[in-house]
């Protein structure tokens, strides 16, 4: 039935072609009346979620008046690096909260055909590698693999370390690496770490470290060598002078498996084949304490950057500690939930995300 005669027809409805609305369609201004809803902890949470978010807050005058605000003082002054490091350090108190509380997500994905030798982390990015001739740089946003390099046949990689713009890798016959622009440092088993120039290639100087081999090296931001060798001593050494600072020494002969140096409170900390954890400091090369946290070996020893609080530690045995740096106690214990899971795609294969629960054994 038509319209009746000498009325209009009414112009068809046209579907919309808007795309549908995100978070970026949101204004600056209308995104920071949201932030400044938040309390401080969900500020830097949402910090984290993308750029386009930690961008806005770090530019904000809201996370301004947060940071001069925990400041208590009025002549403190503001700057974009000391507000960096204050959110830097509200989000490493916000993941040790949530370590000791005992909430903990595992994501996992296979990155290699073969076994992972070795793996570090720094800033968002992990570099994965040692096993099937090939090294693979990967963003934690989504677990993307950024970058992939080729490792030349016949020649074994035996470590490898980076930063923000290069990659170094270990070639040579050696125990472990480590670099500071422009030396990189390879501990051997005759005792020794040499000295190398990233740039002209040549070893500039060999530094007598123990008898016994190198196990396991940290630099330090103010030129100290630290090893640690089979026979369970740690030795502090000057990288520009060559020459021994301390031996710190060890209340048995186990061997050391990992080292950790954190600039922050001056603490080296060790971990053993014998499954304890110890802590020294450089400024008294005292002994602090020694903790037996496994019944096998400690093959990672690390904490946050800036933090001064909580270690974490794995070995052989897939138990993730958590350990008070200052006392050596064990705060929480960690295993994988394997009746729990959930799955989503990426580049190489699937995210698997399981749960961390806590170890009651």
């Amino acid at each position: 039935m038509g319209p009746p005669p000498g009325s209009k027809r009414s112009p068809p409805m046209k579907r919309s072609s808007t795309a549908p609305t995100s978070i970026r369609s949101l204004e600056h201004d209308t995104l920071c009346i949201i932030f400044s809803y938040l309390g401080l902890f969900d500020v830097v949470r949402s910090s984290a979620v993308c750029k386009f978010w930690n961008g806005i807050i770090k530019r904000s005058k809201l996370l301004q008046l947060l940071y001069l605000k925990q400041q208590r003082s009025s002549r403190s002054s503001f700057s974009e690096e000391s507000l960096n490091v204050y959110l830097e350090e509200l989000a490493i108190e916000h993941q040790r909260q949530s370590l000791v509380r005992g909430s903990l997500h595992i994501d996992q994905w296979k990155g290699h055909s073969l076994g992972v030798d070795q793996c570090r982390m720094k800033r968002g990015l992990v570099l994965t590698g040692v096993g099937d001739k090939v090294m693979r740089l990967w963003s934690l946003e989504r677990y993307r693999c950024i970058e992939e390099y080729s490792i030349p046949d016949g020649v074994p990689l035996v470590d490898f370390d980076f930063d923000e713009s290069k990659i170094v890798g270990q070639f040579i016959k050696g125990s472990c690496m480590r670099y500071f622009d422009p030396e990189a440092v390879v501990g051997c088993e005759d005792g020794t770490a040499r000295v190398f120039d990233m740039y002209s290639k040549k070893c500039s100087r060999i530094v007598r470290m123990h008898t016994e081999p190198v196990t396991c090296l940290s630099l330090s931001e103010d030129q100290l060598i630290i090893s640690g060798s089979s026979l369970g001593r740690i030795t502090v050494s000057g990288l520009s002078s060559d020459q021994r600072v301390a031996t710190l020494r060890p209340t048995d002969s186990t061997g050391i498996k990992s080292l950790c140096f954190n600039p922050a409170s001056h603490h080296v900390f060790a971990g053993t084949t014998a499954g304890y954890a110890s802590c020294w400091d450089l400024r008294t090369m005292r002994q602090l304490w020694k903790t037996r946290v496994s019944p096998n070996v400690v093959y990672s020893s690390q904490h946050m950057r800036c933090d001064t609080s909580t270690l974490v530690v794995g070995g052989i045995d897939g138990v993730l500690r958590v350990l008070d740096q200052n006392t050596g106690e064990i705060l929480t214990s960690y295993v994988m939930d394997h009746g729990t899971s959930s799955s989503s795609g990426c580049t190489h294969g699937v995210i698997e995300r399981k749960i961390g629960k806590e170890d009651s054994s």
